[in-house]
C-alpha cells in the first residue's frame, strides 16, 4: 500500500491508499507547532495505519516548503519551523525506510494528473487558490522538482502587467512586493474587498462574491483579471495542458468561465483554449498526491 502525509501548518493528515487507489484508512490531527513534536506526530500517524490495516507501506510525505539541492535542508516553509531541518534524513533514520517529499502544491498536482481532473493530460498544472497561492506541475503523472526544487513557485514572481494602481503592490511574507500571491489568493481576494468597503474586518470570499455590491463586484471583476494574467504567464512559459485550480476560490464557479476569456489577450498564440477545471479531490488532493509519489 501506499502512505500519504500532508503536513500542513494547521493539520498533519495521513492517507493509506491500496495499488488501484482505493482508500484503506484516512485519520487528521493538529499539527503540532516544534520541529520535534512534529516529526513524532508524523511517524505515530505512519504506525498508526499500518497497524491497523496491517501492512507495511511506501511513504510520501507534502510539506509546505521544499529540500533545497544544495544544503538537503528545507526551505521556503511558511511552517517556519521546518527550516533548514534535515527532514528527509530525520525520517527515514525513525522509520528505517526511504521517504518522499514534494512541495505540497506539487503533490497536488500528481493526485489531479494520476486519477483526478487532469487524468490523461501529458503536462498538468495545479494552482491552489488558498489563504497563499501555489503551482505544482506534473508531467506524465510526476512531479516536477526543478534544479533548485522550485518549479511551478509563480506565486512569488511580480503581477504581469501592473497598472498603477497595483505598482509595486503589498509587501509579501516573502520579504518582496507585488507577488503574484498577495494578489490572486484568497487572502489576497479578501484583502482587495476590505479596501474598497471600507469594512474593518475580513469577510470570508464566498460571503464577498455573494454580496453583489458594487465593491465586490469590483474586487471579484479585479480578482479575475490579475488571475489571468498571472495564469497566462504560466501559458506562455509551460503550455501545460490543463489547469486545475484548487483551495477555497476554486469553488467560485464563475471563474471557470470569466477568467480563461480574459486570459486570452495576453496569452502568445492565435487561439488559447486550455481547460480550466475544479479538482476532482478538492482537499484530499494534497494527500493523495503524497501518497501517489510512489506510483
Amino acid at each position: 500500500m501506499r502512505i500519504g502525509i500532508d503536513w500542513g501548518g494547521t493539520k498533519l493528515e495521513v492517507i493509506a491508499l491500496d495499488y488501484d487507489g482505493t482508500v484503506l484508512l484516512r485519520e487528521r490531527i493538529p499539527t503540532p507547532p516544534d520541529y520535534d513534536k512534529s516529526l513524532e506526530a508524523v511517524c505515530g500517524l505512519i504506525a498508526m495505519a499500518e497497524t491497523e490495516i496491517g501492512r507495511t507501506g511506501t511513504v510520501g510525505i507534502g510539506i509546505p516548503g521544499t529540500i533545497s539541492p544544495a544544503t538537503g535542508l528545507i526551505k521556503n516553509a511558511n511552517s517556519v519551523w521546518l527550516n533548514g531541518k534535515p527532514l528527509k534524513q530525520d525520517l527515514e533514520t525513525r522509520l528505517e525506510r526511504e521517504v518522499r517529499i514534494q512541495n505540497d502544491a506539487n503533490c497536488f498536482a500528481v493526485s489531479e494528473a494520476v486519477d483526478g481532473a487532469g487524468e490523461g493530460c501529458r503536462i498538468v498544472a495545479g494552482v491552489i487558490l488558498g489563504t497563499g497561492c501555489g503551482c505544482g506541475i506534473a508531467i506524465e503523472g510526476q512531479a516536477l522538482f526543478g534544479h533548485h526544487g522550485i518549479a511551478g513557485e509563480f506565486g512569488h514572481t511580480p503581477l504581469a502587467n501592473m497598472n498603477e494602481e497595483e505598482f509595486s503592490g503589498e509587501l509579501c511574507w516573502c520579504g518582496k512586493r507585488g507577488c503574484v500571491e498577495t494578489w490572486i489568493s484568497g487572502t489576497g481576494f479578501q484583502r482587495d474587498y476590505q479596501r474598497r468597503s471600507g469594512e474593518k474586518q475580513l469577510r470570508p470570499g464566498s460571503e464577498i462574491v455573494a454580496l453583489g455590491s458594487a465593491a465586490s463586484i469590483a474586487s471579484y471583476e479585479a480578482y479575475c483579471d490579475r488571475l489571468a494574467r498571472s495564469l497566462s504567464v504560466l501559458v506562455n512559459i509551460l503550455d501545460p495542458d490543463i489547469f486545475v485550480l484548487g483551495g477555497g476560490m476554486s469553488n467560485v464557479d464563475a471563474l471557470y468561465g470569466d477568467v480563461p476569456r480574459l486570459m486570452k489577450s495576453h496569452v502568445f498564440s492565435d487561439v488559447f483554449d486550455t481547460p480550466m477545471v475544479k479538482a476532482k479531490y478538492g482537499d484530499s488532493s494534497g494527500v493523495r498526491g503524497a501518497a501517489w509519489l510512489w506510483q
